[in-house]
């Protein structure tokens, strides 16, 4: 059992205000394998106060001063990238080459890429007779989630530093030890005390303690749409910034003139990636009527490649999901997409056989299923796939765009022109044409009830600046 009870505040390790431990839970095994402790507001409190006593020195450090910081963190990272992958294979349960190359490598990624947009970034310019300045904005207040964990506080924490801000992060407490091993590396890179803070717990207590805090100047949140909207809530008597990255069920339209034999294997291996836990998983395919039994015999080989199992095993494509919770979620919507009527192409509930302890979930693919039914609605965040057939493109649009969420979008054709026009017509933050990769140098967030405010590249960067304006600063 690996305990790791204290919180970094102030540039040091230090004690919770009042003990209370929680178990991280190895979702494989279904054993606690460590502890952390849960804090409450007078360590949001303790925090606040360190990143605010921060704030007036660093805020006002030269571009260079923190270029290096930062590059002696990407050192330290790179020291640690190996224990963090196997540590998040662990707390989250992705296999360990997806923690890897994707989980672990997120960090160092964006990490790179805040070193390189704070060495050309311009934070004044002149227009006219007036300066408009960018300054950051303050103290920022860092709620992560569990599904990446890594990368979602990278793509917040790295910018916000580079703009001269001071962070209070609160990881998830379902998989915060990456936190606590990232808090060591920028312990050794050297960051002055109170410019970075760790204070772990869950969402109801720290989180909100965190978001109403008077102390924090911007909240910067990733989860569920639920919890999103209690932390709007809870920031909205202090008129504070906040952004937020929330849920999604984005669909990914495969027009008629298609090559389904790829493009259906790649969506069905998108859904599936991570055990379906990605805000941006395109967990609706959208096929032509006429051609939904090709489309669904391509999803049922596609899922029953999956091999699902031991994340440290050699082979594995899927481990389990995070939790019981959540174990517990996608089993209860696999049930009701059977209720509802949809057809079973393959999974089901049930874990997979041979595996009888794990939050394992078998991957699953339904047909025939309409957009009012609830595995086309809901968030399930599984490895469960819902494909609609459509009877022409006006009608996969509406079927794409009718949905509270609006974060991501897919759109496959043989015409590069025919899928650029659907896109245009998506109300998502983001598109992928003919299964493009993300670019994290592109803006990444949602419309509707998939969030506001958008993070990676110079636009996420930017969410942690404020603008000034001079007038006179030049004369006439």
């Amino acid at each position: 059992m690996q305990d790791h009870l204290r919180f970094y505040i102030g540039g040091e390790w230090v004690e919770p205000a009042e003990p209370r431990a929680l178990e991280v839970i190895n979702p494989a095994t279904e054993e606690p394998f460590a502890r952390i402790s849960a804090g409450g507001p007078k360590d949001v409190d303790r925090a606040v106060a360190a990143a605010r006593a921060a704030f007036e020195s660093w805020s006002q450090t030269k571009k260079e001063e923190r270029l290096e910081l930062l590059a002696a963190a990407l050192r330290a990272y790179q020291a640690r990238v190996d224990e963090i992958a196997k540590t998040i294979a662990l707390e989250v349960g992705c296999p360990l080459w997806l923690s890897k190359l994707g989980q672990a490598a997120a960090g160092l990624h964006h990490l790179s890429q805040a070193i390189e947009i704070l060495r050309d970034y311009a934070f004044e310019e002149v227009r006219g007779t007036t300066l408009i300045a960018r300054e950051p904005i303050g103290v920022c207040g860092l709620i992560t989630p569990w599904n990446w964990p890594m990368n979602q506080i990278m793509c917040k924490l790295a910018p916000a530093l580079a703009a001269g801000c001071t962070v209070v992060l609160k990881p998830t407490e379902i998989a915060p030890l990456n936190a606590v091993l990232l808090a060591e590396a920028l312990h050794e890179a050297g960051f002055p005390p109170g410019v970075v803070n760790l204070v772990n717990g869950d969402g109801p207590t720290v989180g909100q303690a965190l978001a109403a805090h008077p102390g924090v100047d911007m909240v910067s949140f990733t989860g569920s749409t639920r919890a999103g909207i209690l932390v709007a809530k809870a920031a909205a008597p202090t008129v504070k910034r906040v952004t937020q990255e929330l849920g999604g069920k984005s669909a990914n339209i495969l027009l008629d003139d298609a090559d389904f034999a790829k493009a259906v294997a790649a969506g069905v291996g998108s859904c599936l990636m991570n055990s379906g836990q990605s805000c941006n998983a395109p967990t609706r395919m959208l096929v032509p009527a006429d051609r939904q039994a090709e489309a669904v015999a391509l999803a049922r080989a596609a899922a029953q490649a999956a091999r699902v199992g031991d994340p440290f095993a050699e082979g594995v494509t899927l481990g389990p999901v995070v939790s019981a919770a959540q174990f517990e979620k996608v089993e209860r919507l696999i049930q009701v997409g059977l209720d509802e009527g949809a057809t079973l192409v393959t999974g089901g509930p049930g874990r997979p056989d041979g595996l009888p302890r794990g939050y394992f979930v078998r991957p699953t693919v339904f047909s025939n299923v309409r957009n009012d039914m609830a595995i086309a609605r809901e968030e399930i965040f599984g490895p469960v796939l819902s494909i609609l057939p459509y009877r022409d493109e006006e009608e996969a649009v509406r079927i794409a765009n009718d949905t509270v969420y609006g974060l991501s979008g897919y759109v496959t054709s043989g015409d590069l022109a025919r899928a650029r026009r659907v896109a245009a017509r998506l109300r998502t933050g983001n598109v992928h044409l003919n299964g493009a990769p993300p670019d994290r140098a592109a803006p990444f967030g949602g419309y509707k009830q998939s969030g506001n405010g958008r993070e990676w590249g110079t636009f996420g960067f930017e969410e942690f600046l404020e603008l000034k304006a001079v007038f006179g600063y030049r004369p006439a």
